[in-house]
């Protein structure tokens, strides 16, 4: 595979620029998100991502990053990559997320989402490259024994999707133990949320979370939405779930980067809103934000579904001096609003 020759071999080593990162997954959601952050804040990219959730279209016209499409089990290209340019660090997006999936193809995401993290982390080594921000996720924990959840809390995860992303927190551990690679790990609650101007959303295919859901069933491309479970303990009996922003994601990956190029080590931070919002809450924030009858069903609860997942953050805010933006769960639908119209068209 041929590599382009942009952004510039050996940037890092230019007084006047700001280093080179190599952005695994970044034409997806998050990853996308984080590279805008990333090039806003004067840093070169170089996108690679295997395109088959990522989005070609949107990373073309609204990232200066190259584009290299390929994957992270392919050593030869990795190993292509970090010998034409001279990374400083590594953000690692690329990954299965689908809960549901990952119990019926372990072997997928085992493949995919540990080996495939093996293979970038033998690669950085060979390359001298000792960075690594990497896409977590509060899954890790299971089922809260404490909200808000902090980073100590005991890790128990009941999926094969959240044991590869803690086996990868281990395999972290032990890279920097024996070849001194330095990592940050960022451990999410519920991106949502949108680009502010417009340029960047949330485009799942198949879509499986509530917001997107919500704004679909607005424009008239679904019928309804379906509430799982109306008679939990909680203040109106529907799940409470911690929303926060894809902006404010992105801004901590560019904090996490920063922090391990001043010379910090290995850490752990959870990326949440201190807060959550029930279901009935994001719907009828939704009809609020959109003008829109928005039709929801009561359903029964779904297994393993916990009343409550919030997280704390205070320790991204302390060590990283991180704060989200757009707390609000209204300017976090606005602008996932603003996204799904533009994007998928008004069918009301």
């Amino acid at each position: 595979m041929a590599i382009a020759s942009s952004p510039t071999p050996n940037a890092s080593t230019h007084s006047s620029r700001k280093p080179a990162v190599l952005v695994t997954g970044g034409a997806g959601y998050i990853g996308a998100h984080a590279v805008l952050a990333l090039e806003a804040a004067g840093y070169q990219t170089v996108i690679l991502d295997n395109l088959e959730y990522g989005h070609q279209d949107l990373a073309k016209r609204h990232l200066k990053a190259e584009l290299v499409v390929g994957d992270t089990t392919d050593r030869p290209l990795l190993d292509r990559l970090f010998s034409t340019y001279n990374f400083a660090a590594v953000m690692h997006f690329a990954a299965y997320i689908a809960v549901g999936e990952s119990v019926s193809e372990p072997a997928k995401y085992y493949r995919n989402n540990v080996y495939g993290t093996l293979n970038l982390l033998e690669a950085m080594v060979a390359a001298g490259v000792k960075r690594l921000v990497f896409s977590s996720t509060c899954a890790i924990y299971g089922p809260p024994k404490t909200v808000p959840i902090p980073e100590d809390h005991p890790q128990n995860p009941i999926s094969p999707y959240a044991t590869s992303k803690l086996m990868v927190e281990k395999m972290l551990l032990d890279f920097q133990s024996a070849y001194g690679l330095q990592s940050v790990c960022f451990r999410y609650f519920n991106a949502a949320g949108a680009d502010p101007q417009g340029r960047l959303g949330e485009d799942h295919s198949p879509e499986t979370h509530l917001i997107p859901l919500v704004l679909f069933t607005a424009l008239g491309k679904r019928e309804s939405v379906s509430i799982f479970g109306s008679d939990y303990e909680t203040r109106d009996g529907t799940c409470i779930r911690d929303y926060i922003h894809v902006s404010d994601l992105a801004d901590a990956h560019v904090k996490g980067l920063e922090y391990l190029l001043e010379g910090g080590e290995t850490s752990f931070f959870n990326l949440g809103n201190g807060s959550g919002f029930t279901v009935k809450e994001v719907i009828e924030t939704a009809r609020r934000v959109t003008g829109r009858e928005i039709v929801a069903v009561p359903c029964d609860r779904r297994p393993g579904d916990p009343p409550s997942l919030v997280g704390t953050s205070e320790r991204a805010q302390q060590v990283l001096n991180w704060q989200p933006q757009y707390p609000d769960l209204e300017n976090i639908i606005t602008h996932a609003w603003q996204w799904h119209q533009q994007r998928h068209g008004d069918r009301t």
